[in-house]
């Protein structure tokens, strides 16, 4: 019999869990369903939470410790405790599913024939306002991920899906396929990007992606994100991990960087200040840019140096 584990990585959130828990034990599935909770070295009381919740009727309710810190060792890890499931979904701890959301995902696998299914990725804000400089385009940033109202297959880069509402036929998995601890992140910290590393290689690997809007998830965002120098360091770090890991090579470099690479810094850093001067909108998104640039540089610096 077909089985779906839903993963929940989790890292000193313990406030979160019991409704997060409780949501998914109400989901309606045409599969049996179990929850596993990956604690990632939480130092809360996520434990003791967690043992209340098992007590609780529903869904099975597993808890795992991954001692090695960072969100692709716990994704990785739920891959290695679902290896006898059939499908495996993944929700954020900082998240709550839609009524739908399950039905959807395990509709889109095991009907469909989806080896990759992702939904809509609503945001809400601390405030329930949104400051002026937060303009529609940067909101994904945050995690919002909407792509209209009607289910279709992926096949390019152009509309991904993300990690925070996601399921898998665990068969994609068979071949040692993982998470890239390259792009790993810590505890609270900011980055990654392991989860467009993990797209990008699905479409290399020809995976059948589907979209469901249905599998529709609320991601609640915390107040410090709310900074504009949130934005600005996720994009440089971004950029540093690329500059490090995944940025080509080439003949003419100074210090490992390709003059061109100055030139759009340059180039970009320059537009923010004309922008911000004039007061023109999409300041925010092009400095950016700006750091995304800045951050590919050092990268690069630094891959030269080791």
């Amino acid at each position: 019999m077909s089985l779906l584990s839903i993963a929940v990585c989790t890292y000193n959130r313990a406030d979160r869990l019991p409704c997060l828990i409780q949501a998914l034990r109400f989901q309606k599935c045409p599969v049996p369903f179990e929850i596993i909770v990956i604690d990632n070295n939480s130092t809360d009381n996520t434990l003791q939470v967690l043992k209340k919740l098992m007590s609780f009727s529903g869904a099975t309710l597993r808890y795992i410790k991954e001692i090695r810190q960072g969100i692709v060792h716990a994704r990785n890890c739920a891959i290695e405790h679902t290896k006898n499931s059939s499908y495996l979904a993944f929700i954020d701890d900082d998240e709550l599913p839609g009524p739908d959301w399950l039905k959807a995902a395990a509709d889109a696998l095991h009907r469909e024939g989806a080896e990759c299914v992702g939904g809509e990725i609503q945001v809400s804000l601390p405030s329930g306002k949104r400051p002026q400089w937060l303009e529609e385009e940067i909101l994904g940033f945050l995690g919002e991920k909407r792509q209209g109202a009607e289910a279709f297959w992926i096949t390019d880069r152009s509309t991904p899906v993300w990690s925070g509402n996601i399921a898998y036929r665990t068969s994609v998995f068979a071949k040692g396929l993982r998470f890239d601890v390259r792009y790993n992140r810590e505890g609270n910290g900011i980055g990654g990007g392991e989860d467009a590393i993990m797209f990008e290689e699905m479409l290399r690997m020809g995976t059948r992606i589907r979209y469901r809007p249905d599998m529709m998830v609320e991601h609640f965002v915390e107040e410090w994100k709310l900074r504009r120098s949130y934005f600005l360091k996720l994009h440089f770090l971004a950029g540093w991990k690329f500059g490090q890991c995944a940025a080509d090579d080439y003949k003419k470099t100074i210090m490992g960087i390709p003059p061109f690479m100055l030139e759009q810094a340059f180039r970009h850093c320059s537009k923010t200040l004309i922008k911000y001067l004039k007061r023109e909108s999409g300041v925010m998104r092009q400095a950016m840019n700006g750091a995304h640039a800045l951050g590919i540089i050092s990268g690069r610096f630094r891959r030269w140096r080791t």
